[in-house]
């Protein structure tokens, strides 16, 4: 279809006006150039902007014109199938595909039972392919909160959006401590509208991701953007079940606000006070609870004031006559 000018306009306004004019007449009453009017003419046919019953009569055929959004459907309509076609074509081709998966991954398994992963550009490239091969479910620990860079986050929505339109179950385990992450409670809710499954808990055994409980994905240790990449059955039946015991005791997610701010917050002194009565510092139990250094150690003080104590020995001395340390 070729481009449309500002000529076509005035010819298509005339031929609002006066329906059933020819080409002849319409360069009558616009003051145009027959021929300048015939080419405008062929533009506005071929854009179905104009329609005529008597083709074969050519410049002397009554000229119709016809509503921008039908003639936008004739034009869509043939793409649209095509599109359709392409698409039916790519399941097609996806299914049949997918039949040799399992037979692949039993050979790559024995090959690569573990394997670790330094790389954060391949590690997001065999995110996406074992997302796009997901046939049934995925199970997912994020620690720290739920903090993540937001290019990371929006390519892991695209993916998790891809999954769900193609009835991927999608669970997720966040820290309580997500809750209070802006970006966090955004990427849950837009995923929560599609299908998709959050709970938190106070303390997080680490970041995991399982597809069809057959390749997981564990961080790295002492690398944040490392992983190791795990397709041994045992390892990963291991991983499976903690994950499904953690999420059968674990909270559904609510951001803190609509849950009440003060008591979302507070909830978190009971488990604070139980990791300190065994004896971790400060970094340890930042960690573990997914906070900053910072937050820990304001809850802390909050925690002491609350008990009247001036040391964190006399604070789980208290804690355990008053039997706060229970779970």
């Amino acid at each position: 279809m070729e481009t449309l000018c500002d000529t076509d306009l005035i010819v298509y306004a005339h031929c609002l006006d006066h329906p059933g004019q020819t080409s002849q007449d319409l360069a009558a009453s616009a003051a145009l150039d027959e021929a300048e009017v015939r080419r405008s003419v062929a533009r506005l046919l071929d854009a179905h902007l104009l329609v005529t019953a008597d083709a074969a009569r050519g410049p002397s055929a009554p000229l119709h014109a016809v509503s921008p959004e039908a003639a936008a459907a004739r034009v869509a309509a043939p793409v649209e199938e095509t599109i359709r076609r392409q698409r039916q074509q790519l399941s097609q081709a996806r299914a049949e595909l997918s039949r040799f998966l399992p037979v692949y991954l039993d050979r790559d398994r024995s090959l690569n039972a573990v394997r670790v992963v330094d790389n954060v550009v391949e590690v997001r490239h065999l995110l996406n392919k074992a997302s796009r091969w997901c046939r049934a479910e995925v199970r997912s620990a994020q620690p720290g909160g739920g903090a993540r860079k937001p290019e990371a986050m929006d390519e892991a929505l695209d993916r998790d959006r891809a999954m769900l339109r193609r009835g991927i179950r999608l669970r997720t385990l966040y820290h309580h401590t997500a809750r209070f992450n802006g970006p966090s409670q955004s990427y849950v809710s837009a995923a929560s509208q599609l299908g998709a499954e959050y709970r938190t808990v106070y303390d997080l055994f680490g970041r995991l991701i399982v597809f069809d409980q057959e390749l997981a994905f564990l961080q790295a240790q002492d690398d944040e953007f490392g992983a190791v990449v795990v397709r041994e059955k045992s390892m990963i039946a291991y991983l499976t079940e903690i994950f499904d015991r953690t999420w059968h005791t674990a909270q559904p997610f609510s951001d803190a606000p609509s849950a009440g701010l003060e008591g979302t917050a507070r909830e978190l002194h009971r488990p604070i006070l139980r990791l300190l009565a065994a004896g971790l510092k400060d970094e340890a139990l930042a960690r573990r609870l997914g906070m900053s250094l910072r937050t820990t150690r304001r809850h802390i003080a909050t925690i002491m004031q609350d008990l009247g104590a001036t040391s964190r020995f006399q604070a789980g001395v208290i804690a355990a006559q008053r039997g706060l340390l229970g779970r």
